[in-house]
């Protein structure tokens, strides 16, 4: 179990040392909080010469006259009370479609800027078909001439005997 000092500050952990001073003059400590003021007041001559600023200007307001309210005050506060709420209603019922539109205006945002993310993703990462077109057009350019070819063996034979007979066009076409 832990002990506690033998004489501790009554403000640590709870405000300034004026805040308990006049909590301890409302009365609105607990017993534990007023017997450390209490303590402090007979160690501190600090703390004693503002509790007596203290209660002295408790003193001065004690003397002041009170203010008395009639009826008619009371109504009019209630009155401009309930002015300023319905005029809280209105501007609030003013200003929601206003933002009911600035929400839509958003989502749709958001929404095309999705549907452009995934157009451009399926744009630049999809299989291009035509590419594979172009890569094989001077193949599909002579398929004619090709079918008419029974054998691959005979291609090359064909091939040889054209670098024999023409060596100064092979080299030219590579």
């Amino acid at each position: 179990m832990a002990h506690e000092p033998a004489n501790p500050d009554p403000t640590a952990n709870q405000g300034s040392l004026e805040e308990q001073l006049v909590a301890y003059l409302d009365g609105e400590l607990d017993d534990r909080s007023n017997r450390r003021i209490e303590e402090l007041l007979a160690t501190d001559s600090e703390a004693r010469d503002t509790l007596e600023r203290l209660e002295g200007t408790w003193d001065l307001l004690d003397n002041l006259d009170r203010a008395h309210v009639d009826e008619v005050f009371t109504k009019s506060t209630l009155e401009m009370v309930a002015v300023a709420a319905s005029e809280d209603v209105e501007q609030e019922k003013s200003e929601a479609p206003r933002r009911r539109r600035r929400w839509s205006l958003a989502v749709s945002a958001g929404m095309l800027g999705a549907c452009a993310a995934g157009f451009l993703a399926v744009w630049l990462f999809r299989a291009k078909p035509n590419d594979q077109l172009l890569e094989d057009l001077p193949v599909l350019e002579r398929l004619d001439q090709y079918r008419q070819i029974d054998d691959v063996e005979f291609l090359e034979l064909l091939l040889r005997s054209q670098e024999e007979l023409f060596p100064e066009e092979v080299g030219d076409e590579s």
